[in-house]
């Protein structure tokens, strides 16, 4: 079986060395509650956890998945029991707000939690998770008695949320939903429709699921100005907030996937389902990206945990596997052979799992002080340039950490030979759990064209100039450090040219739109490379800073910087190849004609 240690360590010096959390606490409404020993403890115990409540039910919930049985749900063996540790451990309520019956800790907190979890048992973690979308759906559209009748609930964990928006025959083009809402008399409406891939659409965790539901009133307008949002409760809340009478939805039936076999993938259906509108009639759009932002968020943290925890076993693999001698001589003399950490591309694998999850932390660890200060700032410039830099940041965690996520646990399968596509070993599960992060909450396709189109290139790259600006401002001021000349370097060239690729694909597009859907893929995956290479140039200064004053963690810091040296000498050249595929344009993809693909075998 996989075993998982939280990286504490590491995720003490993103936070408190690279990042200063203790001083970005400080300037939050939370910052009496978030103590460093209130931190400590929380990351402690998150970690103890995950390795020993969740991991040890991730392979067998896997092999065992859900059952339906007469429209119930049941989730695999101990998944149950462990939700309940959960609740009463106070998990769901940690960056809740107070008046909601949550702990009103920094949001960040809970997504050092998520990895965590993430990386342990994904199945399982998507349970709880969800329910995130549909707190902040609540808090910010939902009506007062909407928040009564729910959030506590759900804050609580005693009841948990979905996101009910794909269709059938529409996926990302939810202006083509059928679902219905009729009004009622009574203030109500009557909801009729089916929703594909729902995941936690029904189970046996909670006492009560919350589906907050897009649907098309009858005059509504034609394509996505006419989506509306509905919450529609599996039981209907009786007088005194608890499960009243069941509603008129049911899971048809469970998806048979690839993989994330322990969390219940369905197909609800609603007939005739009493629900209730949240925001105003026609709005729903904006309603459904307050849940999907956090959301994308919260699907780039898997491919961050996924990432680690594929690393974390890879390693140790290699260097307990023996095969072959070092080809510069033997390194265990002792032995029958060598280590396989010993060679070369072992150690390329390895290498690119350790960048990949270090890096991706740092992203993440990132952007969640922005998602702080956005959730408790004061109206002003500092909260305004947060808000510019999630919108910009949130694309990019969620595609890019996937996409890479992916790759490590591809790599981490590699590092076994033939022991990592058995089952036993926990590596292909991984493979298998990382595949749907790069396509639920929107495909890495859809989060580029939100990157290029909507947030770079539709406000005339104002957010992009915030965040390039900054990594300027670093490259100026270390533009003397020696220790940093070979990173600060390649990342100021770099920060210029995303620059002029931006200005070059916008050109393009003024004559043709489809410049823009050309670029965006290989533009969104350039921002992530340069991002991490932001990041990792810090991360350098903050080892090089704690060596010079005499650590005693020496042997941390210089891995560090190794790892750092290795992103930037083996990884980040691929930047080059995404900036030639850029320039490209769309002519190589739209010159075929569709009717052409196929010519050499007939359809």
């Amino acid at each position: 079986m996989p075993d998982y240690q939280a990286p504490l360590r590491d995720l003490r010096f993103v936070m408190d060395e690279l990042l200063d959390y203790p001083a970005h606490y400080a300037d939050l409404p939370c910052a009496e509650d978030a103590s460093p020993d209130v931190i400590a403890a929380i990351l402690e115990e998150g970690g103890r956890f995950a390795r020993e409540v969740l991991l040890p039910i991730n392979q067998s919930g896997d092999r065992e998945g859900c059952r339906l049985e007469g429209g119930d749900v049941k989730a695999p063996k101990g998944f149950r029991e462990a939700y309940r540790q959960y609740v009463e451990g106070g998990w769901p309520s940690l960056a809740a707000e107070a008046q909601h019956g949550g702990q009103g800790l920094p949001h960040s907190l809970a997504m050092v939690l998520s990895e965590m979890i993430c990386s342990t048992n994904l199945a399982w973690g998507m349970y709880p998770g969800l329910s995130h979308g549909a707190v902040e759906a609540l808090r910010h559209h939902g009506t007062p008695e909407q928040q009564a009748a729910y959030l506590t609930k759900l804050v609580e964990g005693v009841w948990t949320g979905t996101m009910c928006l794909t269709e059938p025959h529409c996926g990302t083009d939810l202006g083509l939903i059928k679902t219905r809402a009729e009004p009622n008399h009574d203030g109500s409406y009557s909801v009729t429709g089916t929703k594909i891939f729902i995941s936690a659409g029904e189970h046996d965790l909670a006492e009560n699921i919350v589906h907050l539901v897009l649907a098309k009133l009858p005059d509504a307008p034609e394509g996505s100005k006419g989506i509306s949002l509905f919450v529609v409760p599996k039981h209907l809340p009786d007088a005194e907030g608890n499960p009243g009478d069941r509603n008129g939805v049911v899971c048809g039936s469970l998806e048979h996937k690839m993989g994330i076999h322990g969390n219940a993938t369905c197909v609800m259906n609603f007939d005739g389902a009493t629900g209730f509108l949240v925001g105003a009639p026609n709005k729903g759009l904006a309603c459904m990206f307050t849940m999907m932002n956090s959301a994308r968020i919260g699907v780039g943290i898997q491919g961050l945990g996924l990432a680690e925890a594929s690393f974390q076993n890879a390693l140790a693999y290699a260097r307990d596997r023996l095969q072959m001698r070092a080809l510069s001589g033997p390194k265990a003399p002792d032995k029958a052979a060598d280590p396989i950490i010993v060679h070369p591309d072992v150690r390329r694998m390895l290498l690119t799992q350790k960048a990949f999850a270090e890096g991706g932390r740092m992203l993440v660890l990132y952007t969640a002080q922005m998602v702080d200060v956005v959730e408790g700032a004061q109206p002003g410039p500092e909260l305004e340039r947060a808000d510019a830099l999630l919108g910009l940041l949130t694309p990019i965690v969620k595609a890019f950490l996937t996409e890479t996520g992916f790759e490590a646990t591809n790599e981490g399968i590699q590092v076994f030979g033939g022991h990592g596509f058995i089952q036993e070993w926990g590596m292909e599960q991984m493979l298998r759990d990382a595949r749907i992060t790069r396509l639920y909450e929107g495909t890495t396709g859809i989060q580029a064209l939100d990157l290029l189109g909507r947030k770079v290139l539709m406000s005339q790259g104002e957010s992009l100039k915030l965040f390039t600006k900054e990594i300027h401002k670093f490259c100026q001021a270390e533009a003397n450090n020696a220790g940093l000349k070979a990173f600060v370097e390649p990342l100021a060239k770099l920060n210029a040219e995303w620059g002029e690729l931006t200005m070059g694909v916008g050109m393009k597009a003024m004559q043709d739109r489809e410049e823009v859907g050309a670029a965006s893929v290989d533009y969104l995956m350039y921002a992530g490379y340069v991002t991490l290479a932001y990041l990792f140039a810090r991360a350098v200064k903050t080892a090089q800073e704690a060596l010079d004053g005499g650590t005693s963690e020496a042997a941390f810091y210089d891995a560090k910087i190794h790892t750092a040296r290795f992103y930037f000498e083996r990884l980040l050249p691929r930047t080059r190849a995404h900036a030639a595929m850029i320039q490209a344009g769309a002519g190589p993809l739209m010159a075929l004609e569709a009717g052409d693909f196929g010519l050499g075998f007939e359809i």
